[in-house]
C-alpha cells in the first residue's frame, strides 16, 4: 500500500510540476484562480476587443465597446474616443503612447505637459486617395513602426508620416499578426502573406490552411510559427512549408471556433474560442488547461487574449474581463452544477480523489496514463454513502470515512462498516499507544484497534462519557482533552484498559477560559493549545487554570482568533480564522512566520467550523472548499516578474471640491496649483496584478518629515496646504517585501491673489499712502486735540468756578438754614415759654380766684358776693383774654409753617377751640397744661380730645401728638 502511495505521489508531482522549474510551469491539476472584472467593476461596455500592457509602467489597456479602458491594478478609468467610437484595437509602445483605433479613426493617447491623458488623431496624415472608411481591427508596434490594419488597408506610421498598403481588389485583409519581428497578413481567398516593407509576399503552401480564416500567428520554438485558424485547427510554418500540427486540442478548436491566441512563458499557447472559453497547450501539443465558464470565466466567448510578464493571462470577453493566475500555487476544481453538495472533507488515495459532502461520498479517478495530460474529473457517487460525511482520514494506508451513520472503511468505490456509532467527527492515533485509534462522535469516544491483518476494527465505546466530541487530543500526561461540539472543554482520565472514564472535569468559562462557546482543542508542536474567540490559551496543571498563550498570540496578529489548527508537516500548521486561512511556520529558533496573502482567494470559500486540509506530500495539500476543492503546491513559488523593479504610479492629484482639476506623475516639471485648490487628494497604485497584499508608505516634503505607516489605502488627502514647494514621495511593498524604487511628484501651491507680487507691491504703495495720510491726519488730530484740550481746560475751569460758587452758595444756604433753624428753635422756645407763661398766669389767676373765697373782713366775715363777683370777673377776663391766644397763634404759625392753615384746609369742620387744642397737642403739652390754657377741667380736656379724634377720624390707639407733629 505504501509503495502504491509513493508511486501516486510521484505521479501527482509530475502532473503538477512537470517540465522544469516550479515558477515557470502551468499545472494540469484543477484550474488556476480566475479574477473576474465585471462591467459593474470597470463601469464601461460589455465587449472587450483588445488587450495591451505598457511594458514601461505596467498599466493595462483594453479596447472596449465604450472607449479605452485603463487599469493600474487599483483604479479603472475610461477615456472616450472621438464620436464615442468602439475601440477595436489597442497597443502600448512603452514610450508613453497608447495607440487605438475604431471605425474610420486611429491615433494615440498620451499625457500632455499638464498631465492630461489626451487623444491625438493620425487620420489626417493618411493620403486622401487612401482615406480610412472602415474599422481598424489590429495595431502592432514594431520598433519605430506602428501598423494599423483595416479590412481594406494597412497603414504604416513612422517618423510622423503614414504609408499605405492596399489589398488588391476585390480581395481584402482579414487580420494581421506580429510574431517576433515579422508581420503576417491574411488576404481572404488568396492565402497568408508576410509584409516586408510595403510589399506583401505570399507564404508558399499556405493554401493548406483553408479559407476559414487565420485568427492567430504565434512564435513556436526557435524559428517556427504556430498558425491558428477559425475552424481548420492548428498549423506549423517552419519558413519553408506549412503543415498541420497534430495535437490534443484540434478537435476542440474546430468545434468551438478559435478566435484569439497568445504565447505564455515562451512555451505554452493559449487559444480563446467563441463557444467554450480557453484552452492551453504545451509545445508537445498536450492540453495543459481548459478554462471556461464552468471553471470561473464570466463568459465563454473570448474576443482577445494577452499574456503579461507576471504570468497572468488576460481575457477580453464578450461580457467582462478576466485575469487568470497561471503560476499560482493554488489550483481549483469547482462543482458549478451543484451535483456534489457542500464539501466537508477531501483526500487523495489509491489513484482516486475523494470528496465527503453533505450528500455523501464521491470519487473521481486520477488519470495516471499520461502525467502531462490535463486532468479531467468525473465524480461518481459511492453507493450506500448517502448522508453527511464529516471526515476522511488515511491511517496506516486505510481510508476511513466518518459518517453521520457511523464509520466506514473505503475500498475503491465500496464502503464496509467499521462502527455503527453515528457522527464520526474526528479520528486519530493515541499518543500513548499508536496501535490504537480514538474517535470523537455524536455520543462520546470510540476506540479502534488493529486485527491480525493490520486492519483497523471497532473495539469499544468509552463508558462514562456521552457528550458530543468534536475535537479530541491526548496530552503528555495521558489526559484526554475533548472539545464539546458547541461549548466547553472536558479533561478526561481513562482506565488502564481505556474502557471507561475514571475522572472527568468540565471547563466552561471557568478557570481562566473567556467563555464556553467555540472553545476547541488542538496539538501544536507537542503542546495542547485551546482556541477561543478572544485568543489562544494553554493549561497549567499545577494551578488547574488556563492562561493566554501570548508567545503565540502576538506574532499571529488577527489569526490569534483562529478557530482551527491543522498540521501541515515540517513544523508548519494551517490556522483558519472563521473563513480566512494562513500557513504558519515554527522555526528551530522559536521564530514564527506566517503567510496569509497567498490564501486570500480562499476567504469565505471553506465550510466554517468544518474546514478540512489534507496533506498529500511534503509540499502539496488538498483543501476542501464549499463547492469543490483546491490543490496548494507549496513548492510552486510565485515569480514577481518585473514588478519588483516597477515604481508606484501617481495616477492623479485632484482638488477635493473640484475634480475637474487633476495632475499626474506624467506632468512635466514642477506643477503650479492655485491656492484656492490647495485641498488635494493624491491617488497612487502599484501595477501588480497577482493576489498579494500591497501596502503603501508616503511622505510629503514641505508638510512633514516622517514617512507614514504602511497601509493598503491607495490615496491620501491633504487639506489647506500653505503656499510653498512640496514633493510627494510614495513607495510600496508586496507581502511585506519593500519595492526599493519610489515615485515623486513635485508641485507648488501658489500664494493667493492677495499675496502675489503685484498684490504685495500694491500693499507697499497702499501702506506708504496710508502712512502719509495717517501722518497728516495725525497732525490734524493733534491740532484738534490741542484745541479740545484747551476748550476742556476752560470748561473745567468754569466748571470748577461754578462748583466753587455752588459750594459757597450751599454753605450760605446751610448757614442760613442753620440760622433759620436756630431762629426757629429760639421761637419754639419762646413759644413754649409764652405758652408756659400763659399757663402760669392762668394758674395764678385760678389760685387767686380760689383764694378770694377764703378772704374775711375785719370782722372775720366772708366778703360779700358782689365784691367777689367783681374780682372774679376781673380774673375771668384775664383767663379768657384773646390777646394772649392771638399772639400765641401768630408765633405758632411762624414756627410751625402755617400749621392752622394746613389743618383747616384738611379738616374744615374744626372750630377755633379745636384748633387751640390741636396746637397745644402739637406742642406735646400735658392735659393739665392744656386745661389751664383753655380754662377748663381735665375732664373737659379729655372730652375735647375724644371729640377731636372723631372729627379727625383717628383710631383710638393713634397718638394725637404724633399725628399733629407730622402735619
Amino acid at each position: 500500500m505504501l509503495k502504491g502511495l509513493s508511486k501516486f505521489l510521484a505521479l501527482l508531482t509530475c502532473i503538477t510540476l512537470s517540465n522544469g522549474g516550479f515558477s515557470a510551469d502551468i499545472k494540469s491539476f484543477g484550474v488556476p484562480y480566475v479574477q473576474n472584472y465585471t462591467k459593474n467593476v470597470y463601469q464601461s461596455g460589455n465587449q472587450n476587443w483588445a488587450v495591451s500592457k505598457d511594458p514601461g509602467n505596467g498599466v493595462m489597456y483594453f479596447g472596449n465597446g465604450e472607449g479605452l479602458l485603463v487599469f493600474d491594478g487599483r483604479y479603472w478609468q475610461q477615456y472616450v474616443m472621438p464620436n464615442h467610437l468602439i475601440v477595436r484595437a489597442v497597443a502600448a509602445d512603452g514610450k508613453g503612447r497608447v495607440y487605438a483605433g475604431g471605425f474610420g479613426e486611429f491615433g494615440y493617447w498620451s499625457f500632455n505637459s499638464q498631465g492630461k491623458f489626451v487623444y491625438k488623431s493620425l487620420t489626417g496624415l493618411v493620403p486622401k486617395q487612401h482615406r480610412l472608411k472602415d474599422e481598424i481591427w489590429k495595431i502592432h508596434v514594431s520598433g519605430s513602426k506602428v501598423y494599423f490594419q483595416s479590412f481594406a488597408s494597412i497603414f504604416i506610421y513612422e517618423n510622423g508620416k503614414i504609408e499605405t498598403v492596399k489589398a488588391e481588389q476585390p480581395n481584402f485583409f482579414l487580420f494581421t499578426f506580429k510574431a517576433r519581428d515579422r508581420v503576417f497578413a491574411e488576404v481572404m481567398l488568396k492565402g497568408l502573406y508576410e509584409l516586408k516593407g510595403r510589399k506583401l509576399e505570399l507564404i508558399k503552401g499556405s493554401e493548406i490552411i483553408g479559407t476559414s480564416g487565420v485568427l492567430s500567428v504565434l512564435p513556436f520554438g526557435k524559428d517556427k510559427f504556430l498558425i491558428g485558424t477559425a475552424k481548420n485547427g492548428l498549423f506549423l510554418y517552419d519558413g519553408i512549408s506549412v503543415q498541420p500540427w497534430g495535437n490534443q486540442a484540434n478537435n476542440f478548436l474546430k468545434a468551438y471556433q478559435l478566435n484569439a491566441g497568445t504565447v505564455i512563458m515562451g512555451r505554452y499557447f493559449a487559444f480563446g474560442t467563441i463557444l467554450n472559453g480557453i484552452v492551453i497547450l504545451d509545445e508537445r501539443g498536450r492540453i495543459v488547461q481548459r478554462i471556461n465558464k464552468t471553471s470561473g470565466l464570466q463568459n465563454n466567448t473570448v474576443l482577445s487574449l494577452y499574456s503579461d510578464d507576471e504570468q497572468n493571462l488576460w481575457a477580453g470577453l464578450d461580457n467582462g474581463i478576466d485575469r487568470v493566475e497561471l503560476n499560482s500555487p493554488l489550483y481549483f476544481y469547482f462543482d458549478k452544477k451543484g451535483d456534489l453538495g457542500t464539501v466537508y472533507s477531501s483526500i487523495i488515495h489509491d489513484k482516486r480523489i475523494y470528496l465527503g459532502t453533505n450528500q455523501g461520498l464521491f470519487y473521481s479517478n486520477l488519470d495516471a496514463a499520461s502525467p502531462d495530460d490535463f486532468q479531467y474529473f468525473d465524480f461518481r457517487f459511492v453507493p450506500n454513502s448517502q448522508g453527511q460525511v464529516w471526515n476522511l482520514s488515511l491511517l496506516d494506508g486505510q481510508l476511513l470515512c466518518g459518517h453521520n451513520n457511523g464509520t466506514f472503511m473505503v475500498n475503491g468505490d465500496k464502503l464496509s462498516e467499521v462502527s455503527h456509532v453515528s457522527g464520526g467527527w474526528t479520528i486519530k492515533r493515541l499518543n500513548s499507544n499508536p496501535n490504537l485509534l480514538i474517535q470523537g462522535s455524536y455520543t462520546g469516544l470510540v476506540i479502534y484497534k488493529k486485527d491480525d491483518s493490520g486492519r483497523g476494527i471497532f473495539s469499544h465505546v468509552v463508558s462514562g462519557f456521552g457528550e458530543p466530541a468534536r475535537y479530541v487530543e491526548q496530552d503528555s500526561r495521558g489526559n484526554i482533552w475533548v472539545g464539546h461540539a458547541y461549548k466547553g472543554i472536558y479533561k478526561l482520565q481513562l482506565s488502564a484498559d481505556l474502557r471507561k472514564v475514571v475522572s472527568m472535569k468540565y471547563y466552561a468559562g471557568t478557570n481562566g477560559l473567556p467563555g464556553s462557546y467555540n472553545i476547541n482543542v488542538f496539538e501544536l508542536e507537542h503542546r495542547i493549545v485551546f482556541s477561543s474567540d478572544s485568543s489562544f490559551y494553554v493549561y497549567d496543571d499545577i494551578s488547574d487554570r488556563f492562561f493566554r498563550y501570548n508567545q503565540l498570540n502576538k506574532p499571529l496578529g488577527s489569526f490569534a482568533y483562529s478557530n482551527k489548527i491543522i498540521p501541515a508537516g515540517g513544523g508548519k500548521y494551517w490556522f483558519i480564522d472563521h473563513g480566512k486561512t494562513a500557513i504558519v511556520s515554527f522555526g528551530h529558533s522559536g521564530r514564527i512566520s506566517m503567510d496569509s496573502t497567498t490564501f486570500t482567494m480562499l476567504n469565505g470559500r471553506m465550510v466554517q467550523y468544518y474546514e478540512n486540509i489534507s496533506r498529500i506530500s511534503n509540499t502539496m495539500h488538498l483543501i476542501s472548499i464549499d463547492d469543490g476543492f483546491a490543490i496548494y503546491n507549496a513548492s510552486g513559488g510565485i515569480s514577481n516578474g518585473h514588478s519588483s523593479h516597477r515604481s508606484v504610479l501617481i495616477r492623479k492629484a485632484e482638488n477635493l471640491s473640484d475634480t475637474t482639476f487633476t495632475l499626474t506623475e506624467s506632468s512635466k516639471g514642477t506643477i503650479e496649483i492655485p491656492y484656492k485648490k490647495n485641498n488635494l487628494r493624491i491617488s497612487f497604485s502599484l501595477p501588480y496584478y497577482r493576489t498579494a497584499k500591497i501596502e503603501y508608505q508616503y511622505v510629503l516634503d514641505g508638510y512633514s518629515s516622517e514617512w507614514s505607516s504602511w497601509s493598503v489605502q491607495a490615496n491620501k488627502e491633504f487639506s489647506n496646504l500653505s503656499p510653498g514647494n512640496y514633493t510627494f514621495r510614495v513607495r510600496a511593498r508586496i507581502d511585506g517585501r519593500l519595492i526599493a524604487t519610489e515615485t515623486t511628484l513635485d508641485f507648488t501651491i501658489l500664494p493667493p491673489w492677495y499675496l502675489s507680487g503685484y498684490a504685495i507691491a500694491f500693499y507697499i504703495l497702499l501702506h506708504v499712502i496710508a502712512f502719509l495720510g495717517l501722518r497728516r491726519l495725525y497732525f490734524i488730530k493733534l491740532r484738534r486735540d490741542k484745541e479740545k484740550i484747551h476748550q476742556r481746560l476752560e470748561k473745567e475751569k468754569e466748571e470748577h468756578l461754578r462748583q466753587e460758587a455752588q459750594a459757597n452758595e450751599q454753605k450760605i444756604i446751610k448757614l442760613r438754614n442753620e440760622q433759620l433753624q436756630a431762629d426757629l428753635d429760639s421761637k419754639s422756645r419762646e413759644l413754649t415759654s409764652s405758652a408756659m407763661n400763659i399757663v402760669y398766669k392762668n394758674e395764678l389767676l385760678q389760685k387767686i380766684r380760689d383764694e378770694i373765697y377764703s378772704f374775711r373782713d375785719s370782722n372775720g366775715k366772708k366778703l360779700s358776693s358782689d365784691q367777689l363777683k367783681r374780682i372774679e370777673k376781673v380774673i375771668d377776663e384775664g383767663l379768657n383774654d384773646e390777646r394772649d391766644w392771638n399772639i400765641f397763634e401768630t408765633s405758632f404759625n411762624e414756627t410751625h409753617e402755617n400749621f392752622f392753615k394746613k389743618l383747616k384746609a384738611q379738616y374744615p369742620e374744626l372750630v377755633p377751640n379745636d384748633l387751640k387744642l390741636c396746637a397745644y397737642l402739637r406742642m406735646n403739652m400735658s392735659s393739665k397744661e392744656i386745661a389751664s390754657l383753655l380754662n377748663i377741667t381735665l375732664r373737659g380736656v379729655e372730652i375735647r380730645r375724644y371729640r377731636l379724634r372723631k372729627k379727625l377720624n383717628l383710631d383710638h390707639d393713634k397718638n394725637l401728638a404724633e399725628f399733629f407733629m407730622q402735619i
